[in-house]
């Protein structure tokens, strides 16, 4: 597996740009609303706190465990959310797609859908993935039904895995799409977003 790092990756719907600061204020206008936090760990509720977010994932970047993406529509430009791949082991052959969110505007729509297949695509063809991760609250029906749509698979649930910023005990759900369900994942998520 090559070792991933900040690049475009675009599509019909949807541009992914490597994170950057100077996508603060557009970040901020879509992301403070506290229904888009309600199942993450540690929750982006102002405006220094998307700063310490994308600093947070800017540093990640430079450690190398970390690539963030600001996720922006093709047409117009406008940013609609952030996602990123983690927990990066270039020598086990795998990472997670994770920190996603989307402006409520854009959700249930192509944004989501053709940002995985393009960090999918990325990942399984350009970096040469073994296996890409994604998980989520066990509490978020929302998420784990989205997760599966795309193809993932369930593996299990890691139970009081961790501790929110609420003092809520968290349950987290992890899937997994290795790269020989790629070719069948990937023919799924086409036709989706073919009818999109």
């Amino acid at each position: 597996m090559i070792a991933p790092g900040p690049v475009t990756l675009e599509g019909r719907h949807v541009r992914l740009l490597p994170l950057s600061l100077d996508h603060l204020e557009g970040l901020s206008t879509v992301g403070l609303d506290p229904e888009l936090w309600k199942w993450i760990p540690s929750p982006v509720l102002d405006r220094q706190g998307m700063k310490d977010y994308v600093e947070t994932a800017l540093d990640e970047q430079r450690r190398g465990v970390s690539v963030p993406f600001t996720n922006s529509l093709k047409e117009g430009g406008r940013i609609v959310g952030c996602t990123r791949y983690a927990n990066i082991s270039v020598r086990d052959g795998r990472l997670e797609i994770g920190w996603t969110w989307i402006g409520k505007a854009w959700q249930r729509s192509a944004v989501n859908t053709e940002a995985k297949y393009l960090m999918l695509k990325h990942a399984f063809e350009v970096l040469g993935c073994m296996r890409v991760e994604l998980k989520t609250d066990g509490l978020n029906e929302k998420s784990r039904n989205a997760i599966l749509r795309i193809g993932a698979k369930q593996e299990g649930i890691f139970r009081k895995h961790m501790m929110t910023s609420t003092g809520r005990i968290r349950d987290t759900v992890y899937f997994s799409i290795l790269d020989n369900e790629w070719p069948e994942v990937k023919a799924g998520m086409e036709a989706r977003l073919t009818r999109a």
